[in-house]
């Protein structure tokens, strides 16, 4: 059980939780903070000083005034107004990670919400009610409202929500299947549950954890290529790279020397001449290199993000203050997640180039296309296309979301983040790399197949292993994209990495 204070959830949790791997519970130091700030919310909202969010309007409406009859009316209209998203549903993972993010952020005391409203978040969160949140309707300020309006509504019994899986039902009768009931909202409740980040971090957050394991598996499918077109070892020397010591390019590049030890394919050409390999193969660890350092510092940011107060106004409990502020902006958010794009698209693009060396016959020195009936059939031809395809579409994924700020609510936000956008273009990019790199792995290993009996290394060896468990040598033709899918997911759920039984960083 993992108790969420506010302050020390990792992604790797985050990404557990995500999952189903993990329940949550509020931590009793949290739960006592959560209290103080109720405690300065009542006493605000029983006196007649104008306070943003509690007796006042929200957005351009600021200035005008609520009748203290209408407190608890407000916060409702303000979650069933705010409820204008569209498009597809956020997947049920995104959704998980959202009400854990923003659980944990109410945990640290700064919204002056009631524990109670807050016990029931977690609720439905271990118990499988997942609010349906559409994908698309959130600038990234005042936080990812549209999203957030669509979660909150089902702890007051409206919206919609699937239970354990099962198809979408009302809101009220998702609580009650899962032995819940609805909360009647009070002062600042509604705003305490929809400012902030949450649902753009969740989506950046879990697809900075995959692409973490696409940067480890991107090693490995590099290290199959290299020696499957008979690639040289000697640009991975440690002394190349500590002569540029970026902490990256020397992790990628001692992944890939030591998973190419011992290689029999490598050893049968180490006198063959060859003066230098191709970009694609000689600065691998360099451009894998740079896609781990970006996301070092995408890690860190959505670390501090995932356990930081981004409420508006913020609630001091010990101080008896609240103060309006700006934290609910996703600007560090979409940053981040337009970096990861960028990253991703990075490892797809020397792949595919490697996979497009594996297919040409003047380049590998192997049959064409992979295939030994070249002509009757075309075996990888098409796969490598699709590679291109994707990463072609991956370069205008990589085009940044946050730089293109609008004016919304009365010109009153005339600066926003395009947090979401940002999260969802960086995810959307994140799988379409690991299937490019699933396209570069059928290649290697069919190449491999192709050098026997010459045997590659052992940990390669151990993985080519692992992909004929998913996909079959190619002997005759065959769809690939069912193949190209499942090492795809390999990747994303990190089996693919621990196929080598090698310690990969």
């Amino acid at each position: 059980m993992l108790q969420l204070d506010g302050t020390s959830l990792t992604l790797e949790q985050l990404d557990a939780i995500a999952g189903g791997q993990a329940e949550v519970a509020l931590a009793p130091s949290a739960a006592r903070r959560v209290n103080a700030s109720r405690a300065v919310v009542d006493r605000t909202a029983s006196g007649d000083a104008p306070v943003y969010g509690v007796n006042t309007g929200f957005g351009a409406l600021a200035e005008t005034a609520i009748p203290r009859d209408q407190l608890g009316a407000l916060q409702l209209n303000l979650l069933r107004s705010h409820a204008a998203g569209v498009g597809e549903p956020l997947p049920v993972r995104a959704v998980r990670a959202s009400m854990a993010l923003r659980a944990n952020v109410l945990a640290k005391g700064f919204s002056g919400i009631r524990q109670e409203t807050l016990e029931l978040l977690i609720a439905m969160l271990n118990r499988g009610v997942h609010p349906v949140v559409p994908s698309r309707g959130s600038v990234g300020a005042s936080g990812d409202l549209a999203p957030l309006a669509h979660l909150a509504l089902v702890l007051v019994g409206e919206g919609s929500a699937s239970v354990a899986g099962a198809p979408s039902v009302p809101g009220l009768e998702a609580l009650r299947a899962a032995g819940l009931a609805p909360i009647t909202l009070v002062s600042k409740e509604g705003l305490a549950l929809i400012n902030g980040t949450q649902p753009s971090t969740a989506v950046a957050a879990l697809a900075c954890v995959a692409a973490e394991r696409l940067t480890r598996a991107a090693d490995i499918t590099a290290a199959l290529s290299i020696d499957a077109l008979r690639g040289s070892t000697a640009p991975f020397d440690p002394r190349i790279h500590e002569a540029r010591p970026h902490a990256g390019q020397g992790t990628s590049a001692a992944n890939i020397l030591a998973l190419m030890a011992g290689s029999l394919i490598n050893k049968s050409h180490e006198h063959c001449g060859r003066v230098q390999d191709a970009y694609s193969l000689r600065c691998a660890a360099q451009v894998h290199g740079a896609a781990r350092d970006a996301l070092r510092f995408i890690h860190e940011t959505l670390q501090i993000e995932a356990n930081a107060g981004t409420d508006n106004p913020m609630v001091f409990g010990e101080a008896g203050d609240m103060v309006s502020g700006g934290n609910f902006h996703g600007a560090p958010v979409a940053i981040a997640a337009d970096l990861l794009a960028i990253a991703v698209t990075h490892l797809a693009t020397i792949s595919e180039r490697r996979s497009d060396r594996l297919v040409n016959p003047a380049l590998s020195g192997l049959p064409p296309f992979l295939t030994t009936a070249s002509g009757l059939q075309s075996g990888y031809m098409i796969a490598q296309v699709t590679a291109a395809a994707l990463t072609s579409e991956l370069k205008t994924l990589a085009h940044p979301a946050s730089v293109d700020t609008i004016s919304t609510s009365a010109n009153k936000e005339d600066h926003v983040s395009m947090s979401m956008g940002a999260a969802l273009k960086a995810e959307r990019a994140m799988f379409n790399a690991a299937r490019v790199v699933a396209v570069e792995v059928l290649c290697a290993c069919q190449a491999l197949d192709l050098l026997a009996p010459l045997t590659t290394s052992a940990p390669l060896q151990q993985v080519h292993a692992c992909v004929r468990t998913m996909a079959p040598t190619l002997t005759d033709d065959r769809p690939p994209a069912p193949d190209i899918e499942r090492i795809a997911a390999a990747i994303v759920d990190g089996s693919f990495e621990r196929a080598c039984g090698a310690e990969v960083k």
